[in-house]
């Protein structure tokens, strides 16, 4: 038997990049990449994404942390938004009509600042004109004669009635009450005793004059109320006109400057009326009271009501605006009206509203991360509004929720035209397309950025120039070839591919940045391969303490592992922790034990719960195979139990199930396993070995184990064959196998297995009744015959299999 044919050639197990390859003396010889590599699908989906002018073709770039999903964003983004135009501008002025409703207003490109300044140099100056002008002796003199036309005329009225209320015996005193009527007895006011001491037709005939004055002055007040008004309205008509005369040449300018804007027109000519009929807030000698006084005395106060609240000023822009907002809080994204204290009292105006991600991205793009919005979970449902609707309000989140809220002001809507992109796991994705029918109209476009690419030359000579950009980047020492081979080769060891190069390009940054701290220490102009090698052993060290401790305890014995010798139904699995960014592999002890009776294969991690859905999966498969291969002629008599022994936590995973398989066969056949081979791999009902994950680290993991112990040629590790493409092995380890002190040895199914774990064959047949004697098949079928023989003696006329499947109803019944 050639056990030989199984052994994995030295140059299979690993793939190192010559420095040959690259036709320089270090990466500053080279231009850096502009942008990322390997993501060629992302990058057509993204292409396409952009060029959708359609409703509902807004972009979910779906990729894991690392693979360039944003630095490929940005600069297609930017690309794309050079062939765009510039915005337009947009401001919130006053409603004078209803200034709970601030107007939005659309300005050109670049105009916003222009308008904004026009206004405030134009309010300012109309303020000072009309000051001027009211305190200006044309005016006051105009103002005088009016006011001493009405002095003449209530002097002219209160004497004709003083000569009316004479003829009739009467006075005219002015109280603070008003005007009274006084009667008079000898030229003189009449006093009480004297109108005591008249008559009776006396008194009636006074009472009676007394009326008709009384009649005379309130003809007299009311010929007075009418002069007085009609001086008003004299005062104010001068007031208007004089302040129409001043003011009018600077809004004619403004008038004329922005004509062809219909909306700024109509905004204008409606602040033009609202100066006129609010002359009453440019008077400075009035008095006032002292609220009024000190609010008017404010002249900020006064600009407040007609300046421009100018939110989105596109004038620093030559394109379509890219924006990437990484803190899409409520107010960050949408905007929010903030307030002020005045007196004690919170207020607010248009002048207070504060823009938004979404207004500044107006016209080109946003950017969001799907982990910021989760974090700020409340934003989702009115970012899919404001897509749908293609407008904008801002308002307080309270008021977009439901809360109570005193808020009335309600901006006018802006309408957008924006270009969505969210960026975030995978997951994300599918969760949000499953769960909400909204997103899958929204976001029409998913762009999946893969963990790796092929490992070309192409594709190695474009790492290079990332290296170089980098480099260049972060004014780091550029690196040599053989340093960049080694980053290479480092990067298929990431993808766990020979074939494979990652595309986690920030993990590829912090070798390059950290080589270059150790060639800083060396004094070294460049980085070479050994500052590489360095870096990513001293990544390692820094994770590795969790993994030292337990090599620790292997070693005392604390944990038992056996790598010499032999022992029946017991074998080394190989698992791997994970350990954040961390991975390593460490062999685990697993036992089977076999005895006659129904209760089948059992799981003692699954009965005790800490078996997750896959390893459970692992373990039931073996019963698929067991029945296959010896229960065609006769009923399976069989109890067993399997084991990881010391595995006190969950474990998951099927990795171990054709470890687990030949422990069993052992354990039946009653052939010994050797305890220096550990095994990986995943088996199915048909006896074939399928790949699994992190072969690398379990090689590497019994490696130390096997090191520390001692390397007596004997020891290695059993593979699938399907995992040799995902060989890239420690040096170490390949001088360990080339000296001939370590093997590993790849199977495509059981039987090779066993013959290497063995030394035995398995038997070439695959029906229970031409197993070849002696071997490992026949050993097992033996022994299940016999089970199965006695079994039947015991239990009589009923199976096996009826016994097996009472006891399962029973054992299933105590659980429930």
């Amino acid at each position: 038997m050639d056990l030989n044919k199984y052994r994995v050639k030295v140059n299979n197990l690993s793939k190192n990049c010559k420095p040959s390859l690259f036709k320089f003396s270090s990466t500053s010889e080279i231009p850096p990449l502009p942008g990322i590599i390997g993501q060629d699908r992302a990058v057509r989906s993204l292409a396409f994404g952009l060029d959708m002018n359609i409703e509902g073709y807004n972009i979910y770039l779906a990729g894991y942390f690392g693979t360039g999903k944003t630095t490929l964003a940005r600069k297609m983004l930017n690309e794309k938004a050079m062939n765009k135009p510039v915005p337009s501008d947009w401001c919130y002025v006053n409603n004078f009509t209803n200034i709970e409703t601030p107007r939005v207003l659309q300005i050109s490109a670049g105009m916003g600042q222009e308008f904004k300044k026009d206004v405030a140099e134009n309010i300012e100056m109309v303020i000072k004109l009309i000051i001027k002008a009211f305190e200006g002796e044309e005016f006051e003199q105009q103002k005088s004669a009016i006011v001493n036309n009405f002095v003449e005329k209530t002097n002219r009225i209160y004497l004709n009635l003083e000569e009316e209320a004479h003829s009739y015996g009467f006075s005219i005193a002015r109280t603070q009450n008003g005007v009274n009527s006084v009667p008079l007895k000898d030229g003189e006011s009449m006093s009480q005793e004297v109108y005591m001491a008249l008559s009776e037709d006396e008194r009636a005939e006074l009472m009676k004059k007394s009326a008709v004055v009384q009649d005379k002055i309130n003809e007299s007040f009311r010929q007075y109320k009418e002069i007085e008004k009609m001086i008003k309205e004299k005062i104010k008509a001068l007031e208007l006109e004089t302040a129409r005369s001043v003011i009018m040449p600077n809004f004619e300018i403004l008038f004329n400057r922005y004509k062809t804007n219909p909306e700024i027109s109509s905004y204008l000519q409606e602040m033009h009326q609202d100066v006129l009929n609010n002359l009453d807030m440019f008077r400075t000698n009035e008095e006032e009271s002292p609220f009024n006084l000190l609010r008017k005395m404010d002249k900020r106060a006064l600009l407040r009501r007609y300046q421009v609240n100018l939110i989105v000023d596109n004038s620093s822009l030559k394109h379509a605006p890219v924006v990437f907002e990484t803190n899409p809080s409520y107010a960050n994204l949408f905007g929010q009206i903030e307030f002020e204290s005045e007196f004690g009292v919170l207020t607010t105006d248009f002048s207070r509203i504060k823009p938004g991600a979404i207004h500044k991205a107006n016209g080109g793009y946003l950017v969001l991360h799907i982990n910021d919005i989760i974090k700020n979970f409340y934003v989702w449902d009115k970012l899919k509004r404001v897509i749908k609707n293609k407008e904008i309000v801002v308002e307080s989140i309270g008021k977009t929720l439901g809360w109570g809220n005193s808020e009335t002001m309600q901006p006018e809507a802006i309408p957008i035209d924006i270009k969505m992109i969210l960026i975030g796991d995978p997951l994300y994705y599918y969760w949000l397309y499953t769960h909400d029918e909204e997103f899958q109209k929204l976001f029409k476009i998913k762009a999946d950025f893969d963990m790796d690419m092929n490992r070309t030359q192409r594709h190695m000579k474009d790492y290079a120039r990332f290296i170089s950009s980098v480099c260049h980047a972060e004014k780091l020492r550029h690196f040599t070839p053989p340093a960049v081979a080694r980053v290479i080769d480092y990067a298929s060891r990431m993808a766990d591919d020979q074939g494979k190069l990652t595309t986690l390009f920030n993990k590829l940054a912090e070798i390059i940045y950290e080589a270059n701290s150790w060639a800083a220490y060396d004094k070294a102009e460049l980085a070479s391969g050994e500052h590489v090698e360095k870096a990513i052993k001293e990544k390692q060290y820094r994770s590795a303490a969790i993994e030292e401790k337990l090599q620790e305890y292997i070693q005392q014995g604390t944990l038992m592992i056996n790598v010499s010798g032999s022992r029946i139904g017991e074998l080394n699995g190989l698992a791997v922790y994970q350990m954040g960014d961390y991975q390593f592999g460490k062999p685990v002890r697993i036992t089977a034990k076999t005895f006659m009776g129904e209760k089948g294969l059992v799981n003692i991690e699954r009965e005790i719960y800490l078996s997750g859905s896959i390893h459970s999966k692992g373990v039931l498969t073996l019963n698929g195979y067991m029945g296959s291969q010896y229960a065609q002629d006769k009923p399976l008599s069989l109890s067993a139990s399997l084991t990881i022994e010391q595995s006190y936590s969950g474990i998951e995973g099927d990795s171990a199930s054709s470890a687990e398989l030949y422990a069993l066969l052992s354990s039946l056949a009653e052939v010994p396993l050797q305890q220096g081979i550990a095994v990986t791999g995943s088996v199915n009902q048909n006896g074939e070995i399928q790949a699994v994950g992190g072969v690398n680290q379990k090689i590497e993991g019994f490696f130390r184990v096997c090191k520390e112990r001692g390397l007596d040629g004997q020891q290695g590790v059993i593979i699938p064959r399907h995992n040799i493409a995902n060989l890239m092995l420690d040096e170490e380890i390949i001088k360990a196998v080339k000296d001939k002190l370590f093997t590993i040895w790849a199977v495509k199914n059981v039987n090779e297995g066993l013959e290497i774990l063995t030394g035995i064959p398995a038997s070439e047949e695959e029906k229970a009744d031409q197993f070849t004697p002696g071997s490992i098949h026949y050993l097992v079928n033996k022994k299940l015959s016999h089970w199965s023989r006695k079994g039947q003696s015991i239990y009589g006329n009923k199976t096996i299999a009826a016994a097996a499947s009472d006891s399962g109803l029973r054992r299933r019944s105590r659980r429930v």
